[in-house]
């Protein structure tokens, strides 16, 4: 029977026999990290729906598909081996090792991350980091990749790359946090593993067809699913930054205060930039820079004050704004902008914490003592992040490039999708289903049919053509209809007219 007991003011107590003491857990603090573990879930579909809404329609179903199936491996990962090899108490410099292999020993003892929440809650609540962070870095196969060979890459990517530099950052043994690098709840674990995951993804994969040309100079097919991607993940990031107090106190109340003012800074900052350009006030733009904020107040949310996020949320919005432009001068194929938005917010992030964190705002759980950042007169610290930052990169994208080479030795597990999947569209050529089934996908694919007797919407299922005509729409597809017919999506009225 499991060693636990209740005191008198209703608290869990949990006896040590090996030091004869008894831990007091605190209730509030077991139920705010585990509300959060439920808002960090939310977030990985709402990763999902973002990226869904900014591609074509027929690969819209693909990502969100993606997100659910990450969710269900890394959760697998994670009991299996990922919680031992990042959060083992035993653990060396770099990485974990198995004493909690199948989470044998995970439940009533303190956990690695505070004293006042059980190792139980402490290894849920870190999962939806675990299953996060694949998320964004797998967006990158967006329009060109294979799902279940994706999926594969997902459980092996989590294993060497994120669970080590976890394990550096956040580990009391790891060697970042030994230096002495502040990471509140992941510049690099999370966003700059992922973004630059992303980066050796897109490289590997390489152009999508029409790279170039009027064919990718499409608009999201869904604003409304890019919108409702970013309230997932705003709503989500109090769990996921307020969490990470690990505690229901001030400290919590802090980091949720300046997740939302910089997101709401960096959302608004984005689109003034992009208001310059075309005179629009954009949607996708203010969704993309609240998001790139999210990214790079992450690392300093329990470090800093209320002012200072103002200055992360314009910093993100600018940089992250001006990164996207880095693929056109090196050619990338980044499909998303998820190493502009990731990978270059977490950099900024975690810059910015050198420069603004405050010891006085580390202390409001009235136990986290720092030496600051520069406020403080502690000039080492932006050294000390910028050496985690390149650290995190060069890792991650020597690890992903390394994986995905011998992934693509093994040919049923390369990760670049047929051309005439990518013709038709991952959704049905890997999945055989649609984001949207109404849209039959002769439609999509073949304007000069739209107009003919033989070929129609049909409602609510497929057409009954549908499978019979994949080849040959994909084989009419390379000709000069491709320049002529750009696969942009036609209006509901012309499809239903």
């Amino acid at each position: 029977m499991v060693n636990i007991t209740y005191d008198a003011s209703g608290q869990l107590n949990w006896f040590d026999p090996d030091t004869g003491k008894t831990v007091v857990y605190n209730g509030g603090d077991i139920a705010w990290t585990l509300a959060s573990t439920a808002l960090v879930w939310i977030m990985i579909p709402g990763v999902g729906f973002f990226y869904s809404g900014l591609l074509r329609r027929k690969n819209g179903l693909s990502m969100i598909y993606l997100s659910v199936g990450t969710i269900a491996v890394v959760s697998f990962q994670w009991f299996f081996w990922g919680f031992s090899l990042a959060f083992s108490d035993t653990a060396n410099l770099f990485i974990g090792d198995l004493r909690y292999f199948g989470l044998n020993g995970v439940l009533e003892k303190p956990s690695i991350g505070s004293v006042r929440v059980p190792s139980i809650v402490f290894c849920v609540y870190q999962l939806m980091f675990a299953a996060i962070t694949p998320m964004i870095a797998i967006g990158a196969v967006a329009e060109r990749g294979r799902l279940g060979p994706a999926l594969v890459f997902v459980f092996i990517w989590s294993t060497i790359v994120y669970d080590p530099i976890a394990c550096w950052t956040w580990n009391r043994n790891g060697w970042s946090d030994s230096l002495g690098v502040l990471d509140f709840a992941g510049g690099t674990p999370v966003h700059i593993s992922s973004g630059t995951a992303a980066l050796a993804i897109s490289i590997y994969l390489g152009k999508r067809r029409g790279y170039g040309t009027e064919r990718l100079a499409y608009k999201p097919h869904n604003t409304t699913y890019v919108i409702l991607g970013t309230v997932f993940l705003w709503f989500g990031w109090f769990g996921f930054n307020g969490g990470s107090a690990l505690s229901a106190n001030l400290r919590a109340a802090e980091a949720s205060i300046v997740t939302n003012l910089a997101a709401s800074v960096g959302g608004a900052t984005w689109m003034l930039w992009d208001y310059r350009l075309e005179k629009k006030w954009s949607a996708v733009g203010f969704c993309s820079g609240a998001v790139s904020s999210l990214v790079a107040i992450t690392p300093g949310s329990g470090f800093v004050g209320a002012p200072a996020s103002v200055a992360f949320g314009v910093a993100a919005g600018t940089f992250c704004n001006w990164a996207t432009q880095i693929k056109f001068i090196f050619g990338w194929d980044d499909t998303l902008d998820i190493y502009a938005s990731h990978a270059i917010g977490g950099v900024v992030g975690n810059i910015m914490t050198g420069f603004f964190a405050q010891r006085s705002v580390a202390g409001f759980d009235g136990i986290t003592d720092i030496p600051g950042g520069w406020l403080d007169h502690h000039w080492a610290q932006v050294g000390f992040q910028l050496a985690n930052s390149a650290a995190g990169m060069a890792y991650s994208f020597v690890v992903t490039t390394i994986i995905l080479w011998v992934m693509h030795f093994i040919p049923p597990l390369c990760l670049r999708c047929t051309e005439e999947t990518e013709i038709i569209g991952v959704d049905d050529g890997e999945m055989g289903e649609f984001a949207y089934d109404y849209v039959g996908i002769e439609i999509e694919l073949g304007p000069r049919h739209m107009y003919s007797g033989d070929v129609g919407a049909t409602g609510g299922g497929r057409g009954p053509m549908h499978h019979e005509m994949k080849t040959s729409i994909a084989s009419e597809h390379r000709s000069d209809a491709e320049s002529q017919y750009p696969l942009n999506h036609f209006p509901l009225k012309a499809i239903r007219g």
